[in-house]
Formats: C-alpha cells, structure tokens, sequence
C-alpha cells in the first residue's frame, strides 16, 4: 500500500505475500510474530484470547478460528510487506482462492506433528492453479510428537512439491523431553541461532554449530546443494572443483528457482515461542517475488464487435495504463469497502474507471490503507503493485476487473467452489422479510460463495461450503442484523444426472397463431465423469440445418440443462450433451420451432437416460491417538465410509476417508465423544456420486 509520496518507490522492496495452510497449524500466531518483531505492534497477540490482530470479528474470537482474510501492512529491513493472513478452514477456502489470486508470494504453514493435512493438499493445489511462488515454514516443532523429517518427506510425496530445507531444527518436542527443541541451524551461512525465551524470542544469539548437531547439519546442507546443482552451472562447477561456494551464490540460485516455481525453500521454528520467525522474515525479502518478478497480467482486449480472443498484457509500470482486479469486498452501511489489487499505472482518489466485464463506469471515492478489514489511513494516489481500500465502487463486485476508460482490458475472474449444503429460512413477519432481503443481500456482497434463492414454499434457500460456513451465518444474521427468523436443519444439496447415454428425436408439429410450425432435432445425452455443470456442443452436419436455428435449439439447451431433474428437481450435472442432426422446413420452420423441438428432446433423453441421484461425498483427514483409532474407524463404517489411507504418525494415527455428506452432520462432536475429545477432523468437498436406493426413495417426487 501506498500514498502519493511513493509512487516512485522501487518496487523491488514490496512483497506481497499470503500466509496459508490448514487449520490450526499456526497461521495467525506466525503474522502476530511478523508484526511484533517488524515493530508493527508492541506485544503479540494470542488467538485462544482474541487479541490478534488479523482475528477481528466475535465469531473469530469466540472460535479461535480465522474466518475472514484480513490484510497488514509492515516494513521488514529494506522491504514492504502487504500481508494477507488467510482461513483454514475448507468452508471459507473461497478467501483463499481469492487472496492467492492477487498475490506474488505465500508462506504456506505445516505443523510438526499433523504434517501435510486436507486443508494443506487444497491450497498447495490452489497455489499451484495461480502459480503463485512459495516457502514452507513447518511450525510447532516444540510440540509433542514433532517430527521435522516426516513433515519434509510428507510435502515432497503428497504435495508433488520440491521442498529445500534451508534451515533444519536443533532438537525437536516439547521442553520435558530429551533433545527437546531450541533453536535451529541455517544451512546456508552453518550458524545456529537461538532465541532467547526471555524476550519472546526478539533476541536471536548467533554462534558455531553444536557439536552434537554438526553431522546432521553437513548431510542437509549436502542435500540442500544436491537439489540447487540443477538450478546453477556455476554451483555445480564449483562443487566438482571442491571450491567453497559463496553464500551470496546460494542466495541467487535460491532466489530465481523458487521464483520459477522449480523448488520451495523450507524453514522451520515454533510460531508461539518465537523461533524463526524473523529469519523467515529474511526469507521473504529474500526469496519471494517482488511485483517485479512476476509476468505481466492478461486479458482480453475490446473490438468494435466486442470482446475478442486476442489478449493483450499489463506490466507494473506507473506508466502503464490502469488496471486492477477486485478481490474482496467489505460490505458496510456507510459505504463498501472493496478490496483492490493494482496491476498496472496509477489510480487516484476522486477519479471515474471501467468496468470493462460490465461495461459500466464506477466511481473511485476514497482510496485507504487497510488494517486488518477496516480503513487505516485516508491516500490520495496509489500505483501497481499495491493493495488498497476502495470507497465509492456501486457497480463492482468480487473478481471484477477495473481499468482506464480509454484503455479496456477484461483480467480472468476468480471461480468459487459449488455449494454443497443449504438450510431454509423464514421471516416471521412481512417487516422482517425485508430485513432478511438486505441483510443476504449484504452477506452475499461479502461472501460469494454464499448462495441465496427461494424455494417452493416460500422459504429463503441459504447454500454453503459446510456446517460451519452455516453456523456462522445464522449467527450473524442473528446477533448482528437482529432478526426474528426461524431456522429448519440444513441440508445436503444433491444433484441429478443419468447413468446412460442415449439418442432421441425431438419434433415440433404444432399450428401457432395461424402459423404451423415444423423442426426435427435429434441429439445425445451422456454421462460426464467431470464435476461440472452440462455442456451443450453442436455437431450438426454443416448446411444440414441454417445456424440460426440451432443457434436457438443451443440455447434453449442450456437453458434447459440449467434446469432441475427428474427425479427431485435438483441441479443436473455430469451431463454432456450434442446436437447430432436434425430437419426443417423453409417456411414452417423458425427459432420457436427449434426451441420446442430442443425442449421435448432434451426431457425425453433425460427419461430414457436412466435418472440418478447424485450426493456429495466429503474427503476426511482424521488425526487420532492409536488407542481411539478402531473406534473411530468403525463409526465411520457405519457412515458409508470408504478408508482411503492409514498411516502411523509416532503416536497418532491420520485416516483418509470418503464418506457422504449426509452421514456427516454433527461429525466434529461425535469424534470428540469417541476420542475424548483427542482426535480432530477436516473435510471437503471431493466428488458427486450416485446415491444408494434407500437415499433416493426419500427424495423421489
């Protein structure tokens, strides 16, 4: 973030950076320590009290859970650091495939014991898909159970990664036991460093490696310089020549693979105690990208027909012309705050943009820096590469493109994951029906992810990501917009599909307002092994039929498909279908004729198609003793549950299972009763499968 005095600013001294992993492994405690020791703030704050900085909101608070993104800025040395402290919990995985979409950088979390868990998988994957450049940092090594080795060999076969240690722990586990953790050893500059407990880890001693830990530290620098002889001719030179290799070396070749996504340099420390968070913060400066570093952003470029297939590119120039994407919006009665990442040029306050996806104008107000999730600091300019507050914005929303109205570009948006549980609700007045309407309508600014429409009986349909996404909706609609609303149990969002292709003819022969129509259209239905909504193709023999008018029958297709099943009405999907042939009549042929033809095509193929149910089937990542593990793994047979993986972690167990959505209502109080409240669990989504007859017989019309 910047005020109009650091336009010219050198951009290779910011970062922008994210800090993401699953839940629990330390994310929030880590950017309470950057803050702290940036000099940000003067005393860290604790996530079990509720003082952190980033955790604002009660819900946050009273959970202990991050739940909203929430934005810092601080200087580290010679660098500005944008930092984006991000949930782990996969029912609001959407703030972090909307943070990652705009960032340069990320320091994705592990803890010591739990190693590479559900929630780690998905946003190494989502990293991955935005090709964003990363350092892990495995935290909680004073933990018991800690193991450095297991979490490295984890990252490198669950995640497909390339993981350097550049930092490996002295000792590891909790401080009753023997070679319990103290400090950790860089390998770059072998020195070992220990932080003094006394000050929160703020001191940091530098001295020769222990004699009982010099072993060690040579086999992993060893490996460490095995893994960079790919990335540098020179390295590998030096190394056949037994010449010393200069630390300033390691750093470059460091620096440029990680930056081309070829490794990910690892560091190591306890978040709580202060260890090695500020040579992660060296890191940062170190290895991550600045603005700089990254490829220009595309998009596409505006014709006078429209938006065209060929993309044009935004550098980081002030020069530039503007363009940003925006990420976030904060929804607020005085006025939305909407969260902006500047790709190109200069924006200033009190100035008119495009909404080139729209094409519509928007008005930029106020431009501030942000602090968590509120206004900081009122600027008057900003330029690329900043993140920064926007007031004033009426006709944006999350993943819109702004840019200079002289100069269109339309950035690639950002997707959200389907919704796969709802839950009804209904005001108990007409007064509070109008409530309810702003008050989703406000949610929904916020939260994309969140899906609202009515039902059939006049309730209000609320669809989420999970129990929790849920829960904490209901509260908020509660305790901040003070309704009187009744609730009902929520439930699982089933989809439709068929389970065999097959052909069919539809046909108009119909007299319409003294006109007789006439179409033949034959087309294909097939099951899709995607997850994914139907697609219409035309594979219709040129000059077989005018394009106009399959024009229509493609349309109404879509329209069609968008529809519910057969079956219970719900969504369809996992559905392909083609337009394979079809007949017409010069004058008693038109686009109503082939939108009837389409229509009673596409229901007669549902019907000989073989209905099915489909329902959504959860991933689960179970971390539990060894004396809970047969307990838990027989409940989970009882929920339909398929064991996917069991593996020993030293005293615990972690199971991977498949199980569906509808047996898992209330699962995180029944693990706790099995294990006595020692065992934990994540899901997600994982896939749609058909559902047994039993599950069917409940919802069938």
């Amino acid at each position: 973030m910047a005020d109009g005095q650091q336009m010219t600013r050198d951009l290779t001294t910011l970062r922008n950076l994210g800090i993401i992993a699953h839940i629990d492994a330390g994310k929030t405690t880590l950017t309470e320590g950057m803050l702290f020791y940036s000099g940000a703030k003067h005393r860290v704050g604790s996530v079990d009290k509720g003082t952190t900085e980033t955790d604002s909101d009660p819900e946050e608070q009273d959970r202990g859970i991050t739940i909203y993104s929430a934005c810092v800025a601080f200087e580290w040395k010679a660098c500005r650091i944008n930092l984006l402290d991000t949930p782990g919990h996969v029912d609001f995985t959407a703030e972090v495939e909307r943070c990652l979409r705009v960032l340069d950088g990320a320091v994705v979390v592990f803890s010591a014991r739990e190693g590479v868990e559900a929630q780690s998988e998905t946003v190494w994957r989502q990293a991955d898909r935005y090709r964003v450049p990363r350092l892990a940092f495995i935290n909680k090594l004073d933990r018991e159970g800690a193991s450095f080795e297991t979490v490295v060999d984890e990252i490198d076969t669950r995640l497909g990664a390339t993981p350097v240690p550049i930092q490996i722990p002295c000792g590891e586990g909790p401080p009753h036991v023997d070679n319990s953790f103290h400090g950790v050893i860089d390998l770059v500059r072998m020195r070992q460093l220990t932080f003094d407990a006394q000050d929160k880890g703020a001191t940091i001693t530098e001295s020769e490696i222990a004699e009982e830990h010099l072993d060690m530290a040579r086999l992993w620098r060893e490996s460490m310089l095995e893994k960079l002889y790919a990335h540098s001719d020179e390295l590998m030179e030096l190394a056949l020549a037994e010449q010393p290799i200069p630390e300033q070396l390691i750093h470059q070749v460091l620096r440029q693979a990680t930056i081309e996504m070829q490794i990910q340099p690892l560091l190591c420390g306890s978040a709580l105690h202060g260890i090695g968070v500020q040579p992660l913060l060296d890191a940062v400066q170190e290895y991550l990208p600045s603005p700089l570093d990254m490829p220009p952003v595309t998009g596409l470029s505006w014709g006078k027909k429209g938006w065209l297939e060929t993309t044009q590119e935004r550098a980081p120039k002030s020069g530039d012309p503007f363009c940003g994407l925006v990420f976030k919006v904060v929804p607020a009665k005085t006025g939305d705050l909407s969260w902006l990442r500047i790709y190109s040029g200069s924006l200033k306050a009190n100035s008119r943009v495009l909404n080139p996806g729209r094409d519509k104008r928007d008005n930029v107000a106020q431009l501030w820096q942000i602090h968590a999730t509120r206004r900081e600091q009122q600027v008057d300019m900003v330029s690329c590469g900043d993140i920064v507050g926007v007031i004033g914005l009426q006709q944006s929303v999350t993943g819109d493109t702004l840019c200079d109205t002289r100069h269109p570009i339309l950035l690639e948006s950002i997707e959200f994951p389907e919704t796969v549980i709802s839950m009804a609700i209904e005001p108990e007045t007409t007064a509070e029906r109008k409530k309810l309407e702003a008050a989703l309508e406000l949610l929904q600014r916020q939260d994309p992810t969140l899906s609202i429409r009515p039902n059939e009986m006049g309730q209000t349909l609320i669809s989420g990501m999970g129990e929790l996404h849920l829960e904490i909706t209901k509260h908020r609609l509660l305790r901040d917009f003070n309704l009187d609303v009744k609730f009902h149990k929520p439930q699982v969002s089933y989809r439709e599909t068929i389970e065999q292709a097959v052909e069919v003819t539809g046909e108009c022969h119909r007299q319409i307002g003294g006109q007789q129509l006439f179409a033949k259209l034959v087309i294909r239905i097939e099951p899709s092994e995607h997850d994914s909504q139907p697609v219409v193709s035309n594979q219709c023999p040129i000059d077989s039929v005018p394009i106009e008018l399959l024009d229509a029958a493609v349309a109404e297709l879509e329209s069609a498909s968008q529809g519910g099943g057969l079956i219970a009405g719900f969504p369809l999907m996992k559905l392909r279908v083609t337009i394979l042939g079809g007949d017409f009549d010069s004058e008693a042929s038109d686009e109503v004729a082939f939108r009837i033809a389409a229509n009673e095509a596409f229901e007669k193929a549902l019907r000989g198609g073989t209905p099915a149910l489909l329902e959504p089937i959860m991933k689960l990542d179970i971390s539990t003793p060894e004396d809970h593990l047969g307990d838990i793994v027989g409940d989970l047979q009882q929920r339909r549950a398929i064991i996917a993986r069991t593996e020993n972690r030293g005293v615990y167990s972690a199971i991977e299972a498949h199980a569906p959505m509808n047996e898992l209502f209330g699962y995180s109080s029944a693990i706790r009763s099995l294990s006595q409240g020692r065992a934990g669990a994540s899901m997600e989504p994982l896939a749609y499968a058909t559902a047994p007859a039993e599950v069917r017989r409940d919802y069938e019309i």
